[in-house]
């Protein structure tokens, strides 16, 4: 836990374990439905602490970054900016796509966040591979995506076809919030396989799931082939380079929402706006991190790459 160190007008210095992190512009607003502030914003941080560093821990991290606040523009940040303290850990990653590389954050402590809440971050998109090894995922995600008119009960209903198709497997998996209107359901897998074959899974799982519930779920690659009630379960998530919103990181949003671990018995009762960083700390003090022991038990995606084989699915 953080405390306040010495203040001035523009500024405050917050204590997290060892370092010292200074919070430039603490008094900026950077949520407009309630007015939490840029210090707000780190204090909410620092009352999920062991939380937000075990979904963040050793993950090349994208950084959402709102300089003026959520209502204004939003910066998508890979690089580590210059001038960015020495204790920071950052891996190097490869993208293809533009040719060159990036240093991005891997976070290892929780200074490593309130540094990036000084950087004006609000969210944490962390890559589901660690940087012992950022081409071998470690996670693999299960997002199910509310199309246009796809209202939470139908969220609810495919999450327990999600549990039953996980039970089925034998496989464990960790549900959230995803801070919007859809959740999210973490698997830790062997790291073992590459990107194209964990996407591949996610795709045979995926199309089991719209097996068992077809008036509910859309598989369709095309926004436009989609029912537009439905949830698409996004397979594509699991594609090297495309991130989500980590447990326990705020959303860019005037209410800011949280994307929230939850029990599987709290999905019929749970309202995605309950959670928000006023919300979350009494409840984190209350509960845990309901992910504490994610980290526990990886399983292997054999049985589900045979699906993949079976469908005629490509890599």
């Amino acid at each position: 836990m953080g405390q306040v160190g010495t203040q001035a007008a523009d500024a405050v210095e917050l204590a997290v374990g060892e370092r010292t992190v200074r919070l430039s512009s603490p008094g900026r607003v950077y949520f407009s439905e309630r007015g939490d502030t840029k210090l707000d914003l780190a204090h909410y941080y620092l009352s999920v602490g062991d939380g937000i560093v075990r979904a963040l821990r050793e993950r090349p991290c994208m950084l959402h970054r709102f300089p003026k606040g959520v209502d204004g523009k939003k910066v998508h940040q890979k690089r580590i900016p210059a001038g960015a303290p020495d204790w920071l850990e950052t891996v190097q990653l490869w993208f293809p796509r533009y040719g060159r590389t990036a240093d991005e954050l891997c976070v290892t402590e929780l200074a490593s966040v309130i540094w990036a809440v000084q950087m004006s971050t609000v969210e944490f998109h962390p890559w589901n591979s660690r940087r012992a090894d950022p081409e071998v995922p470690d996670e693999w995600r299960i997002d199910l995506d509310p199309m246009p008119g796809c209202d939470w009960a139908r969220i609810r209903r495919v999450a327990h076809v999600v549990g039953e198709v996980l039970d089925d497997l034998g496989m464990r998996g960790f549900p959230k919030t995803s801070g919007g209107r859809g959740m999210h359901i973490y698997v830790r897998i062997c790291p073992e396989w590459g990107f194209a074959d964990v996407r591949r899974a996610a795709h045979a799982f995926a199309l089991e799931v719209e097996r068992r519930a077809p008036a509910d779920v859309t598989t369709a690659w095309w926004r436009k082939d989609r029912d537009q009630s439905a949830v698409f379960v996004d397979y594509n998530q699991n594609t090297r380079d495309h991130t989500m919103a980590a447990a326990y990181s705020v959303r860019g949003n005037p209410r800011g929402t949280v994307s929230t671990p939850i029990a599987w018995d709290e999905i019929d009762d749970a309202e995605p706006d309950d959670f928000t960083i006023a919300t979350v700390p009494d409840r984190f003090a209350r509960l845990g991190d309901l992910h504490a022991d994610i980290d526990d038990i990886s399983h292997r995606i054999d049985e589900l790459l045979e699906w993949a084989d079976r469908d005629n699915l490509d890599s």
